[in-house]
């Protein structure tokens, strides 16, 4: 029997662990989080005075969503992989960045169908619905697909940092801030603090992983 120890550089555990750390690294480099919020924050900003120059009192139908947000995340979800794809190349990489853009247009179908066929069902905005009702359509709405592809994002770059901040932006979208505020005395002004917020939150956290990715760098 052999005594002879094993050089370092070939003992198969520290190999697996530097492997390990290799394909951590590469994941890391991959990340373009910061960009992907920034765009997403700045169309939320501008949908606000859109909404609310396209908003209908008699019928409480926002019919800016549809007007503004299919388009608009179709573009915004193809401008975001590109960029992806534009770092990768720059940095010797590849990007896992398209199962999230597919996902981000096949929800923006989704919420665009669900939409229509609300108001082709309710001629006129009921006065109450059910809560699990209203739940959904926070869910389905474009702020709430914005979150349901964020968490398909985190789940490609294996990123713990937007998981949990994708779970406390679906959470800000999903529960109803009023602050008793509407602009000009308009009832119909009552989604815009909930927008504003959404679009804070989206705004912070791309400068929250812009600055993590430069110390990391």
């Amino acid at each position: 029997m052999s005594t002879d120890s094993v050089p370092a550089g070939e003992d198969p555990r520290r190999l697996l662990s530097e492997a390990r750390g290799l394909a951590r690294r590469v994941r890391v480099d991959q990340r373009v989080t910061w960009f992907a919020l920034l765009v997403l924050a700045v169309v939320t900003f501008v949908a606000i005075p859109f909404d609310w120059y396209f908003f209908d009192p008699a019928l409480s139908w926002r019919r800016g969503v549809l007007f503004y947000w299919p388009p608009v995340l179709l573009l915004s979800y193809a401008a975001i992989a590109a960029y992806y794809v534009r770092v990768a190349r720059e940095r010797g990489l590849g990007a896992r960045v398209l199962p999230y853009a597919i996902t981000g247009i096949a929800l923006t179908v989704l919420f665009t169908a669900a939409w229509i066929a609300a108001r082709l069902y309710f001629p006129s905005h009921p006065q109450r619905l059910p809560e699990w009702v209203l739940l959904v359509d926070r869910l389905v709405a474009p702020w709430g697909t914005i979150g349901v592809a964020l968490l398909v994002l985190a789940r490609l770059e294996r990123n713990l940092g937007l998981l949990v901040f994708t779970v406390a932006y679906l959470t800000v979208v999903l529960v109803p801030i009023d602050l008793g505020w509407h602009w000009q005395g308009q009832e119909g002004t009552w989604f815009l603090p909930q927008q504003f917020i959404n679009g804070t939150v989206l705004l912070l956290g791309a400068i929250g992983f812009r600055l993590a990715d430069r110390r990391r760098r």
